[in-house]
C-alpha cells in the first residue's frame, strides 16, 4: 500500500486485487495497493481525483457510495471505469466504508471481468479435461478387464483380433494379429491404429479413415463384412485381407469396435493363378479348335492327295533343295508360275523339319479381303469390332511352333507387309482389341508366281521383307520345260482321281500319253489335274479319254506359214492365259491384265466366259 493516514490491516486481506481508499466528501483518492496504482495510473501523492476515473461521470458512483453507507457493504457492476490508457474497464466494484476520526473512507476493491471469464472458461476447461480423462480411464478400464478376461481365447484364436476405442485408438491387439502385421502390441496400442496398417489401398491411393468401415462400425454403430482389402505390414508389405468389424457397447454405452480379419493372400495368390491356367486352357482350346477345323480343311484339299512325283534334273534339284533346308529354321522363298507345286514344296519342307509335330499354316494372301487382312493375321478379341462375338488368334499364332506358308505373298498391301515383318521380327503378336503381347515362334515359306526382283523395284513390295523371306530361294520350274515328268505325275493323279470318285482306273493309252506330253499346260500340275479327274469321269471304256478344251499343242509350223483361223484363236487363247498368270489372275486396275492387253477389263471379262477359262487355268 501507499502511505495512508491510519493503516488498516483489512487492506492487507485485499492487496491481490486492485485496491484504493478514497474521501467521498472530497473525492480524493487517499491510497492505493500497486495493482490499482497500475491499472488505473493513479498516485495519490499528488491528491489524484477519482472522479476522472469514471467513464460515464459521477452519478452512478453517487448511488453506489450511498448504498454503501446504507448497507455498510454492497458491489455494483453499472459504473464504469477508464484504464490508465484511457480504455474502458469492465469490472465489479466493491464497496465498504472505514471509521476514521477525520470522516467516512470508502475502501474499493475492482474486479476485472473479462478476466475473471477468462479464469471461469479454464477453471470449466480443466473440468472437462478431468472427465474426459475420467471417460477415458474408464473405457480404458473396460478393454483392460476384457482383455483380461479373453486373452487366452483370443490369444488362441487363428485369426487376427484387436480393438479400438470410440477414438479410434488401439485397446488389444491378439498374438494372430501381431503375427500376421508384424507390430507387436507395443507398437500399436493407444495409437490410431488405421494410421499404421490401414492408409492406403492397394493401387497406392490414400485410404482416408473417415472412408473406412470399421471408422462407421464405432462412430455409427455399423456391423460391416468386407471381403477383400488390404492391410499394411510393419515392414511395409500388403496382405489381403478380408474383416468383420463389429460395435462393442459398455453398458448401452458405444465403447469402440472389435475387428476379425483373416490373410488371405495366399488364396487371392491361387485364385489369380487359377484364372490364369483358366484363360490359358481356354487359350489353348480355342487355339486347338483353329487348328483342327484348319487342318480337317487341309486333308480335304488338293494338295493333301499327292506328293512331289518327277524325275527330272528339274525334280530332283527341287527335293535336294528341299532336303537341304527342311531340318533348318531358315526362311524359304519358293518361285514359280501358277500349279507347279510351290505348295506341295511348302508341305514337304514342314513334314521334314522339326517342326513336323506342329501345324503348317497356310495363308492365301490374296484371298483375304484388306478388310480382315489384320484379324486374319494377328487376331482379335471378342468386341474389337462388329462382329468380333468371341477371342480369335490369327494365322501367326496358329502357327507358333509350327510352319506359316504365305502363299501369294506379293498380294499384301505394303501396309500390311510391314506389320507383318514387324511382328515376324520381334517374334510376339497382339491381337486386335487387346494390349497383351504374345510370343510366337514360328518358321516362314513365302511363295509367289511373280517376278519378285521386278515388284521390290516397282515400289510393290517391301525391300525389307523380301530380304527377311528370301533367305532361301527354291524355283519350281513349269511343265512344259519337264516334259518327263508328265507321265508318272499323270498315273499318280488318276489313281487318286478314281479312288475319289470310286471308279475303275482305265488304262492310259501311248497315243492319250503323248498327247498329255506334247501339251504346253499353261496351268502347269493343277490344270493336268483337272484333266485327268475330267477323263476318269468321261472315261467308260476302260481307256482314259482326256479333252484339252480345243487347245492342243499346236505342231512346228514354219516361220512365215500362213495360220488358220483356229490355230489364231489359240494363240488368243494361251496369250490371254499368259497374260493373266502374269497379274495373278488380276483384270481390272493399273497392273492388270486389261491395261496390259490394252482392253477394257469388261472385254477382257467377256472373252475370258467364252473361252470357258478357269483360275485353274492360269494358277
Amino acid at each position: 500500500m501507499r502511505d495512508t493516514p491510519d493503516r488498516d490491516d483489512s487492506l492487507d486481506l485485499m492487496s491481490l486485487a486492485p485496491t484504493l481508499i478514497l474521501d467521498p466528501a472530497s473525492d480524493t483518492v487517499l491510497a492505493t495497493n500497486p495493482q490499482a496504482a497500475e491499472l488505473l495510473g493513479l498516485d495519490p501523492a499528488q491528491g489524484a481525483r477519482f472522479s476522472r476515473h469514471l467513464a460515464d461521470g459521477p452519478a452512478q458512483m453517487v448511488v453506489f457510495a450511498d448504498e454503501v453507507a446504507h448497507r455498510g457493504t454492497a458491489w455494483t457492476r453499472r459504473v464504469k471505469m477508464l484504464a490508465a490508457d484511457g480504455t474502458a474497464l469492465d469490472v465489479e466494484l466493491r464497496g465498504k466504508f472505514l471509521e476514521h476520526t477525520e470522516g467516512a473512507r470508502l475502501l474499493l476493491t475492482l474486479i476485472d471481468l473479462h478476466e475473471m471469464n477468462l479464469r471461469a472458461e479454464i477453471a470449466q476447461a480443466a473440468e472437462m479435461q478431468r472427465a474426459g480423462l475420467f471417460e477415458w480411464h474408464r473405457a480404458q478400464a473396460f478393454f483392460s478387464e476384457l482383455e483380461r478376461r479373453n486373452q487366452l481365447i483370443l490369444n488362441a484364436a487363428g485369426e487376427g483380433i484387436y480393438g479400438v476405442n470410440a477414438d479410434g485408438k488401439t485397446t488389444f491387439v491378439n498374438r494372430a494379429a501381431q503375427e500376421m502385421l508384424g507390430w507387436t502390441a507395443d507398437d500399436l496400442l493407444g495409437t490410431d491404429i488405421h494410421s499404421k496398417i490401414h492408409h492406403h489401398h492397394l493401387n497406392g491411393e490414400f485410404y482416408p479413415s473417415h472412408d473406412c468401415p470399421i471408422y462407421q462400425s464405432f462412430r455409427f454403430e455399423q456391423v460391416n463384412r468386407i471381403e477383400d482389402e488390404v492391410f499394411w505390414r510393419k515392414d511395409g508389405r500388403p496382405i489381403r485381407v478380408e474383416y468383420v468389424s463389429t460395435p462393442i457397447y459398455d453398458q448401452q454405452v458405444l465403447a469402440g469396435a472389435v475387428v476379425i480379419f483373416r490373410d488371405i493372400t495366399e488364396r487371392k495368390e491361387n485364385e489369380r493363378l487359377l484364372r490364369e491356367a483358366l484363360d490359358e486352357v481356354a487359350a489353348l482350346r480355342d487355339r486347338l479348335e483353329q487348328e483342327n477345323a484348319y487342318l480337317q480343311e487341309a486333308i480335304i484339299s488338293e494338295r493333301a492327295h499327292h506328293d512331289i512325283i518327277g524325275t527330272s534334273p528339274a525334280t530332283r534339284q527341287v527335293l535336294a533343295r528341299i532336303e537341304m533346308v527342311s531340318r533348318t529354321t531358315a526362311n524359304v522363298l519358293i518361285t514359280g508360275e501358277p500349279g507347279t507345286g510351290k505348295a506341295l514344296v511348302a508341305s514337304a519342307i514342314h513334314k521334314d523339319s522339326d517342326r513336323r509335330r506342329r501345324p503348317l499354316i497356310h495363308v492365301k494372301c490374296g484371298a483375304v479381303s484388306s478388310d480382315t487382312l489384320e484379324s486374319e493375321f494377328f487376331g482379335h478379341m471378342r468386341g474389337a469390332f462388329p462382329g468380333a462375338l468371341r477371342d480369335a488368334p490369327g494365322k501367326l499364332e496358329l502357327a507358333h511352333g509350327g510352319t506359316l506358308h504365305l502363299d501369294d505373298v506379293t498380294e499384301l498391301p505394303m501396309e500390311m507387309q510391314g506389320q507383318l515383318l514387324s511382328a515376324l521380327q520381334a517374334g510376339e503378336v497382339r491381337r486386335l482389341g487387346d494390349t497383351r503381347a504374345r510370343q510366337i515362334d514360328l518358321r516362314v515359306i513365302a511363295s509367289t508366281s511373280r517376278d519378285l526382283d521386278r515388284e521390290v523395284a516397282a515400289g510393290r513390295f517391301r525391300e525389307d521383307l523380301f530380304f527377311y523371306l528370301n533367305v532361301f530361294p527354291i524355283h519350281c520350274t513349269p511343265l512344259r520345260d519337264r516334259p518327263e515328268d508328265i507321265p508318272p505325275l499323270a498315273m499318280h493323279l488318276l489313281r487318286l482321281a478314281c479312288k475319289r470318285l470310286n471308279r475303275r482306273t482305265p488304262v492310259i493309252t501311248e497315243g492319250t500319253m503323248q498327247t498329255l506330253t506334247r501339251y504346253p499346260w499353261p496351268g502347269n500340275v493343277r490344270e493336268l489335274a483337272n484333266v485327268i479327274e475330267r477323263g476318269a469321269i468321261v472315261s467308260t471304256e476302260g481307256k482314259l479319254i482326256v479333252e484339252l478344251q480345243g487347245r492342243p499343242s499346236p505342231e512346228p509350223r514354219p516361220a512365215a506359214a500362213v495360220m488358220t483361223e483356229a490355230e489364231i484363236e489359240q494363240l488368243k487363247v494361251l496369250n490371254l492365259i499368259a497374260c493373266l498368270r502374269e497379274t495373278g489372275g488380276r483384270v481390272a486396275g493399273p497392273n492388270g491384265a486389261a491395261a496390259l492387253l490394252g482392253i477394257r477389263p469388261t472385254t477382257l471379262y467377256s472373252r475370258i466366259k467364252t473361252y470357258g477359262l478357269t483360275e485353274g487355268d492360269w494358277r
